[in-house]
């Protein structure tokens, strides 16, 4: 039986959208801190907790738990909106969320969302990534790289944040019009006044969360730190350009928190039984047929902060040996297996075909990639669950699953020599198997 460490990483394994609302739920209860590290609210998670169903897109999953601390970390960009709209609905649910959030976070304003929905707009045709939720993600990550960034302890801090400010508007401004050939009016005073209002609203929760992280790990307690996105979709491993805008893997949660990696017990990968993922790049085993959109339907794949359907493909272990290797995982959890019931046959891509030779890591050439034929190896299926079956294999555990759907998560473990300790047979908490 799989026992919990101290200090567990939970990372998305493929291209985000495996689950990880849901593992990092099931896990929170354990734990004392559930500490984000990364992204913002271009990414979302969905947790049903208590028979209800919650879509969260920058407050970490462990929120739904009284007596734990929330935190955001510094590696994290802020919409202070969202934030505050996030916390007033839990609240009205009956929820106290425990919050801190890091001094050195960085804050996204309404030019930087107006420089992504423009950035994506200048490029129609010529755009590789086709990522961007428009949420002001990678304008905020390329002002703090550009070191104009505006963090929340600059922002509770009236004066600096005055001076702060009008630099970064109007670097910004001359940004929209000389690059992109905005026309508009952008409301200065208006924009520094609410951000005003946002800092006294954020000052009782901002501290040094790395000082709190450390102190916590002295003193024993137990923390959870929660990915956003996927592996394949970190900035430097990922399949560039077609990513995010900050490093998703196990790694950046030592520079996201700001702790020595030597604090990082174990990394558990989140992989779905099949792949899907959301926006353009090629996508090897991709399913441009019934079945794919079978699987979409049932497995109910569209995008929890845009909408936006994601494509679908059979799993592949090219790509995961590449999450397993960037992450240093140590274990995983299998999630929407349940989803693939109903099949006569499934397949697994065990590697690529590139010209006249067998590859079995992922090329970082493009062109390469784009040329790569799936080597399939096919599973006989499984019967679909019904709830008296989950009911039945739930209660049971691994054992009483179908033996071909065992034979299937076995031939997973021995192909990456990773164990699966969490098998998911739906979305609530409940719905899991440990070995």
């Amino acid at each position: 039986m799989y026992k919990l460490p101290q200090t567990l990483v939970v990372i998305g394994a493929q291209w985000g959208d495996e689950g990880k609302g849901k593992i990092t739920d099931y896990f929170a209860r354990q734990m004392d801190y559930v500490v984000r590290f990364q992204g913002g609210n271009n990414a979302g998670h969905t947790v049903v907790h208590g028979g209800k169903t919650f879509k969260f897109h920058l407050l970490p999953s462990g929120v739904l738990y009284s007596g734990k601390t929330i935190v955001i970390g510094n590696g994290v960009v802020i919409d202070p909106r969202v934030l505050f709209e996030e916390i007033a609905t839990v609240k009205r649910l009956g929820y106290r969320p425990l919050l801190k959030v890091s001094e050195r976070a960085h804050i996204i304003f309404p030019f930087q969302v107006l420089m992504d929905a423009e950035g994506e707009q200048y490029k129609p045709g010529r755009a590789l990534s086709a990522l961007s939720t428009k949420r002001g993600i990678w304008p905020t990550y390329a002002d703090k790289a550009a070191r104009v960034g505006i963090r929340v302890v600059d922002l509770i801090n009236p004066r600096v944040f005055r001076q702060k400010y009008d630099l970064l508007f109007d670097v910004q401004l001359k940004k929209l019009k000389a690059i992109y050939g905005y026309a508009g009016k952008l409301k200065k005073e208006n924009i520094y006044r609410a951000y005003l209002a946002h800092g006294r609203k954020l000052k009782p929760f901002a501290c040094d969360t790395s000082l709190l992280i450390d102190q916590a790990l002295q003193h024993k307690k137990r923390i959870l730190f929660e990915g956003a996105q996927g592996t394949c979709l970190d900035l430097d491993h990922g399949v560039y350009p077609y990513t995010t805008s900050s490093n998703t893997i196990a790694g950046a949660a030592c520079a996201g928190v700001g702790i020595g990696p030597q604090h990082l017990h174990e990394m558990m990968g989140v992989v779905k039984a099949y792949v899907s993922r959301v926006g353009g790049g090629y996508l090897p085993t991709e399913l441009n047929n019934k079945l794919g959109d079978w699987i979409r339907e049932k497995g109910a794949e569209y995008g929890t902060t845009t909408g936006r359907a994601r494509r679908i493909g059979w799993l592949d272990l090219v790509q995961l040996r590449l999450a397993k290797r960037v992450n240093g995982l140590t274990s995983m959890a299998l999630t929407k297996i349940d989803i693939l019931g109903g099949l006569d046959e499934l397949k697994i891509c065990t590697a690529y075909k590139l010209g006249n030779k067998i590859v079995s890591e992922m090329p970082a050439d493009l062109t390469r990639y784009a040329a790569c034929r799936p080597v399939y190896r096919a599973f006989k299926g499984w019967p679909a669950i019904t709830d008296h079956d989950k009911k039945r294999m739930l209660k049971g555990g691994f054992r009483t699953l179908p033996s071909s759907m065992q034979r299937y998560i076995r031939f997973i473990e021995q192909s990456l020599k990773l164990p699966v300790t969490l098998i998911s047979l739906g979305a609530e908490r409940e719905a899991t198997i440990i070995r």
